[in-house]
């Protein structure tokens, strides 16, 4: 029995405690927040405790930490825990500065403890089974991946100033899921963006609406495309092209039902947005991440896959500034 507390009691850490009641090998024992009233919210909804940081670090009843708390805070934490000797489940991105993940993964492999970064689209059952039959060769070799993926509005103003920019804080997910079907790093990026949903977006130095465009040493090509608005729901649609043919995953929709009448074909909207589209995905990255500490194996993603996400990133906002393609130095 794996015995797990939370740092972080928003949106995230609640759905990452709900995940853990649904796995028999693991228990949440605490939970804490820098706000006491998140804290004891979290802990009432889920019969646990409400303790400090520190004690759910370094208490002994705690085998493994998941750090679902603001961004800001993640650096100091995944120190704080490594120095406890606990494995790490931590949310993207592991911090806003590429030099500053690298000083983590060297504090985390000096305490020599295991690490997951929090990339769940990867354990999504519709985008592994795509990889899964990419990897066994099905469509031969990949030539290109299209990826879309647009939430159905954006976030508040306040939260896109400290976001890191739409790079950063949403395409990171399809940078890493990039990496995960292409089977390689790409080495080049060319990303352009508007502020075309909101012109507040364009006043804190951000965009709305973008497009990156990936490619690897060996030629292969991703085009990645991101809206902060879709009106029909929260849209995730994936695509890989190969030698000899192609896998698609469409939009999982509110219901499979589909009308045909005389004026045409409908279906309902796509699901409303991440919690319900991916709700499979983040209970099966933390059985992933639960069995790995059990029995010994190294989780992934890992604090590597978080760092390479974040420095295409981190090329595409040079891209987006430049106006021209970057190459990506890991």
């Amino acid at each position: 029995m794996i015995r797990v507390g939370i740092l972080g009691c928003g949106r995230i850490g609640n759905v990452h405690a709900a995940s853990l009641l649904q796995i028999p090998s693991a228990k949440l024992v605490a939970v804490a927040d820098a706000v006491p009233e998140a804290a004891s919210t979290c802990a009432k909804r889920f019969n646990v405790e409400a303790r400090s940081v520190e004690d759910i670090i370094y208490g002994a009843d705690i085998d493994a930490v998941i750090i679902a708390s603001p961004s800001p805070t993640h650096f100091d934490l995944i120190h704080a825990v490594a120095d406890a000797k606990k494995p790490i489940f931590c949310e993207k991105p592991i911090d806003m500065s590429s030099e500053r993940v690298r000083l983590c993964i060297a504090k985390v492999e000096a305490e020599g403890v295991p690490f997951m970064t929090a990339f769940n689209q990867r354990f999504d059952p519709h985008f592994g089974a795509l990889q899964q039959r990419l990897a066994s060769g099905e469509i031969g070799n990949v030539e290109t991946v299209t990826i879309t993926s647009r939430d159905p509005a954006p976030p508040p103003i306040e939260y896109l100033k400290g976001s890191g920019g739409i790079f950063r804080d949403m395409m990171i997910h399809d940078f890493d899921l990039a990496r995960f079907l292409l089977g390689e790093n790409p080495t080049r990026v060319f990303a352009t963006g508007s502020a075309l949903v909101d012109p507040a977006v364009r006043e804190v130095g951000d965009v709305d609406t973008a497009v990156a465009v990936l490619m690897t040493k060996s030629g292969k090509i991703c085009q990645i495309s991101n809206s902060r608005r879709a009106t029909y729901g929260y849209d995730q649609r994936l695509e890989v092209h190969g030698s000899e043919g192609m896998l698609r995953v469409s939009n999982v929709h509110e219901s499979l039902v589909e009308s045909a009448t005389n004026t045409g074909f409908s279906m309902p909207v796509a699901k409303p947005f991440f919690l319900e589209r991916f709700g499979p995905a983040y209970l099966a990255e933390m059985h992933h991440f639960i069995n790995c500490i059990t029995n010994g194996i190294a989780p992934t993603p890992n604090a590597n896959d978080g760092l390479c996400a974040q420095l295409i990133a981190d090329a595409a906002t040079e891209s987006l500034a430049r106006g021209e393609p970057v190459d990506i130095n890991y």
